[in-house]
């Protein structure tokens, strides 16, 4: 399987699924695919990518954590920065359990104190010769439950939030939804972020 057929059975597999896609003008990639997943009224976006001169496609979805609950965490680590320490080392622990690559985007350091967890960005290659209909979608579902999953985590000990996403240090001077045109606002409700606010209703998909 080469780039192109890869890239035809994907969009095929995504529209049996009935799911919204959107394709992405990227010079750096052979395909760039968002996708609101789960097919849900509040489905997150997640990105299907071929890079190019790479045999596999990469699924990942960056969450941004809801402000109220960064604030949250500002309070823990401020009055007991080992639990603080200890609640991220769990969670490290969570995501490295679940077969999947991770990034988490902490806040800059003031005093020598960590800032709170701000986003998280979740992925998984699949090479060619292992792409079938059944891995990628599975991929997708694996994705969006260890996703879900941290969400839960952080509902439980910071609260449900605000409903908006608070700062990320790592994307100074961005605006990471970036810019959607008119067609776009009307027809398909993508979130670059997929951030989780008060509006996301966790036990409609799981």
């Amino acid at each position: 399987m080469d780039a192109t057929a890869a890239a035809n059975e994907i969009r095929k597999w995504l529209s049996s699924e009935k799911l919204e896609t959107r394709e992405v003008q990227d010079n750096q990639n052979f395909l760039h695919l968002h996708v609101r997943y789960p097919p849900t009224k509040a489905a997150h976006l997640f990105n299907v990518v071929i890079p190019k001169n790479r045999n596999l496609v990469l699924i990942y979805s960056i969450t941004r954590v809801d402000e109220g609950q960064q604030l949250e965490m500002q309070k823990h680590y401020s009055t007991d920065p080992h639990d603080w320490e200890s609640w991220l080392h769990e969670t490290r622990i969570l995501l490295t359990q679940a077969n999947l690559d991770w990034v988490l985007h902490i806040g800059k350091k003031e005093d020598k104190e960590p800032g709170p967890l701000q986003a998280f960005n979740l992925s998984r290659p699949i090479w060619f010769d292992g792409l079938t209909q059944n891995e990628f979608m599975h991929t997708m579902r694996k994705v969006w439950l260890t996703k879900l999953s941290l969400i839960h985590k952080i509902k439980f000990g910071y609260g449900p939030g605000t409903g908006k996403p608070g700062p990320v240090d790592d994307w100074p001077n961005k605006n990471p939804r970036g810019k959607k045109t008119q067609r776009e606002k009307l027809d398909i409700n993508f979130d670059e972020t997929g951030d989780f606010g008060s509006s996301f209703d966790r036990d409609e998909w799981a």
